[in-house]
């Protein structure tokens, strides 16, 4: 069987993991921890990152550092993973779900001001496949009307959007390290943040309400419980598997860039032939090879087609079913305007294999086997 996922793995996450056991610091914001901050700021250039348990979480840091009130309006797509959505409705908030665009996946900038009202505290833009969204547009939304940006960009790390990197373009942004994530720390996650104001706060936040990071930097002589908070903060063990594909990030994202141009050179012919519509990038994107998927005809035919890939040992899969058209969806939101899109499209769409280290056998079984199904 050729997997849908294979988490990412160089060699060097069980020495580095080891180290961390020899060296007694295992719990968070270790020495490992310190290295995946600095390099996220780095290649970011954000004001300061912090590694969460998940992206979950850092979502929920986002929505706690934005002081989301009951009654308080949240855009945001449907079309995306219920973490996207609960992190606000953890807070009261009102979900208020728009259409996409059939070409990216991305919310469709154009219907975001029409949603906005006298409660609207938020746009939460989800950067779907590692692909961009409109984020000038979206920036200029938020600037117009007073609002924050908390960029969902979970499948985003070493994607930009006209040379800024994703996640830190808006307030905060938020990235999964999960094992079906380019990079990899098992579970785990980040929080960006952009205003050099709100790293204290956030850090408060991080651990337990506490003052412990400033005390740990030798700024405070004893530290103590000052604000709510929680415990965000992974293990050292975590980071250090992560810090390994951290250190050969460009390494993986050249193979993962190789694999999904395969697939999208290999597709041209039956796009042409309209039996399927390959990704979309636009020009002023950079995408990090994410996923890569196929849209089908319509449900009828990605089940199909999925089933063909199936017998032939071939695990692919469809993505999210809307929110808007989840019984927590229909309760804690509202989908504004029509929905022309996003059913329709999460419908069609059929991920395929892709991870660091597919193989070119592998490939080649899984382009032939999808065009012997069109083509017989």
């Amino acid at each position: 069987m050729i997997p849908f996922n294979i988490p990412p793995y160089l060699g060097t996450e069980t020495k580095f993991i080891q180290e961390a056991i020899h060296n007694h610091k295992i719990c968070g914001d270790g020495p490992f921890t310190k290295r995946c901050h600095q390099w996220l700021e780095e290649k970011t250039g954000t004001a300061k990152a912090l590694l969460t348990t998940s992206c979950t979480h850092a979502l929920e840091m986002a929505a706690l550092l934005l002081d989301v009130k009951p009654g308080d309006e949240v855009i945001l797509p449907s079309f995306t993973f219920c973490s996207t959505a609960d992190a606000f409705v953890l807070r009261g908030a009102k979900l208020v779900f728009v259409d996409i665009r059939p070409d990216t996946m991305n919310i469709d900038e154009t219907k975001i001001e029409d949603a906005i009202t006298d409660k609207t505290v938020a746009i939460v833009p989800v950067h779907y496949a590692g692909v961009a969204c409109e984020m000038d547009t979206i920036m200029d939304i938020a600037r117009r009307h007073n609002l924050k940006v908390v960029e969902d960009a979970a499948q985003a790390v070493m994607s930009s959007y006209k040379g800024q990197a994703l996640g830190a373009i808006g307030d905060y942004g938020c990235y999964s390290f999960h094992e079906t994530k380019n990079y990899s720390m098992g579970e785990g996650g980040a929080v960006l943040i952009k205003d050099p104001a709100k790293i204290e706060e956030a850090e408060i936040l991080r651990e337990k309400g506490t003052n412990r990071s400033v005390f740990l930097r030798g700024q405070i002589d004893k530290y103590t419980w000052v604000n709510h908070g929680s415990s965000y903060l992974p293990s050292d063990m975590n980071a250090a598997y992560l810090w390994a594909q951290l250190q050969e990030a460009d390494k993986i994202n050249s193979d993962r860039l190789a694999s999904w141009q395969t697939y999208y050179e290999a597709f041209e012919q039956l796009e042409q032939d309209g039996f399927v519509e390959r990704p979309v990038v636009p020009g002023e994107c950079t995408h990090n090879a994410h996923m890569f998927y196929l849209k089908a005809k319509d449900l009828e035919e990605r089940t199909a087609l999925i089933n063909c890939l199936k017998k032939n040992d071939i695990l692919a899969v469809f993505h999210y079913i809307p929110l808007h058209s989840a019984p927590a969806g229909v309760k804690f939101g509202r989908f504004h305007g029509e929905d022309v899109f996003t059913t329709k499209e999460s419908d069609r769409l059929l991920r395929l294999p892709m991870y660091y280290g597919l193989k070119k056998d592998e490939l080649n079984k899984i382009i032939d086997t999808v065009i012997k199904f069109y083509k017989g």
